[in-house]
């Protein structure tokens, strides 16, 4: 079964950059889509962005379009999530996860990693 642990949150300052990373065992990342999710007290998770298995299709939200990257690493089967120009509003909880379904919901993805805290404050 596949398994996948986050790494790489922290706190930040408004205008700052983290990488996340998403390791996975027990299986081939690039047969899955693979999202970055978050979650901030008292919010529903959303998704931050997605990427289907071949890569052809990459989603960000619209509050992240520009400043967050996905990327994926199959030699390492890691997967990542670039945070450039970070603001307060993105303070979360963030989720990595992987799935076969064609949809970038919640809901449609199969493995979750436990989290890693990102906050973001001056």
């Amino acid at each position: 079964q596949l398994q996948l642990v986050e790494s790489g949150g922290g706190l930040v300052q408004p205008g700052g950059s983290l990488r996340l990373s998403c390791a996975a065992s027990g299986g081939a990342l690039d047969v899955y889509r693979i999202g970055w999710f978050r979650q901030a007290p008292g919010k529903e998770r959303e998704v931050v962005s997605c990427r289907s298995s071949s890569g052809g299709m990459t989603y960000y939200a619209d509050s992240v379009k520009g400043r967050f990257t996905i990327s994926r690493d199959n030699a390492k089967n890691t997967v990542y999530l670039q945070m450039n120009s970070l603001k307060p509003e993105d303070t979360a909880v963030y989720y990595c996860a992987a799935g076969t379904r064609p949809a970038c919901h919640p809901i449609a993805m199969d493995y979750w990693g436990k989290g890693t805290l990102v906050t973001v404050s001056s």
